[in-house]
């Protein structure tokens, strides 16, 4: 059994993560300033966990939090396409100066293991679907500020494995693909989907209801839920490779028509789906190759209709945002 500092662990993947590792017997230390996580996602194993709140830009909190580990998970970052366009200055920030002071840390206490989340916006438009790991990455427009995020996450890679290659025994980097659950904001597809269907619903008692969708709806994305990523990293941490790269989601892709028919069933009404223009730099297809996690043991086994159940059951309960 191994300690691992999580940074970012209060986070909605972060958090996940922690209870995973806690469960398969690991100690754990999470670092995060909780600007966007919450320590309440931790509240009931708070007692198994040692706790810093700083921010992962602050060199000195995370190498004092790196004391005495044997691995870290980097998983800090600002997620969120709204944040990507409204705040891309601090969403390089925080990637490359959190990068470095990980990598530091890491080199200051001799920690051999280094587990970074990337993410699938590094190979942006993907020239075949489903994508592998060996795809060239790409930033199209360095003048949109959508790619400040994959420029991060670019970066983060790149100083994972040439760092790798003479400091650490195990560097692994995973690309998570659309994961999504109970609990983990509200800037991303699904849980928007939910909150403003109800919120569209409550408004408009009878008849169907106009749904705003960007694009045309037949863009595609592959939906990972969360319970099946945690099962995927948990095959990465115990048979993945030093300096290989891998994908964690699921290869079944959906349109986005798809997905608002599925919201929108579950709370039975009828609805018109309304067309907009895409956001510039948005990607139609997007569908992860898994084999290679796959040929470690991974099976991805919650569909879609499974997950965007317990999604919907987790945001139906909260109140309506406007």
């Amino acid at each position: 059994m191994k300690k691992y500092l999580v940074t970012g662990g209060t986070g909605f993947i972060g958090s996940a993560v922690v209870r995973m590792l806690l469960k398969d017997g690991h100690r754990v230390v999470v670092i995060d300033n909780n600007t966007r996580g919450r320590t309440s996602r931790l509240a009931d194993i708070a007692k198994d966990v040692e706790m810093i709140e700083a921010d992962v830009r602050n060199a000195e909190k995370v190498k004092s939090a790196a004391r005495g580990v044997d691995g870290i998970i980097h998983l800090a970052f600002i997620n969120g396409t709204r944040y990507f366009y409204e705040k891309p200055e601090e969403v390089l920030d925080v990637g490359v100066k959190g990068m470095v002071a990980v990598v530091d840390a890491a080199r200051a206490h001799d920690i051999g293991e280094l587990i970074l989340a990337s993410s699938s916006e590094v190979y942006q438009t993907p020239p075949e679907i489903p994508t592998g790991e060996s795809v060239p990455l790409l930033i199209p427009d360095p003048l949109n500020p959508r790619y400040s995020y994959a420029g991060g996450k670019l970066i983060s890679e790149l100083m994972a494995l040439n760092y790798g290659r003479k400091y650490f025994n195990r560097v692994i980097v995973f690309r998570p693909h659309n994961i999504y659950g109970p609990d983990m904001g509200f800037e991303h597809v699904i849980p928007e989907f939910i909150m403003r269907a109800k919120t569209l619903i409550e408004n408009t008692p009878v008849g169907p209801i106009d749904f705003k969708i960007q694009g045309n709806g037949s863009e595609t994305r592959a939906f990972c839920f969360i319970d099946d990523f945690v099962e995927g990293l948990r095959c990465l941490l115990k048979n993945g490779r030093h300096l290989n790269i891998y994908h964690i989601g699921n290869d079944t892709e959906t349109s986005i028509n798809d997905l608002v028919s599925l919201v929108l069933s579950m709370f039975s009404r009828e609805f018109n789906i309304v067309k907009t223009d895409r956001t510039q730099g948005s990607v139609l297809r997007r569908c992860p190759d898994i084999g290679k996690l796959k040929a470690l043991g991974y099976s991805p086994g919650i569909n879609l209709r499974q997950g965007v159940q317990k999604t919907y059951d987790w945001y139906n309960k909260l109140e309506s945002r406007g």
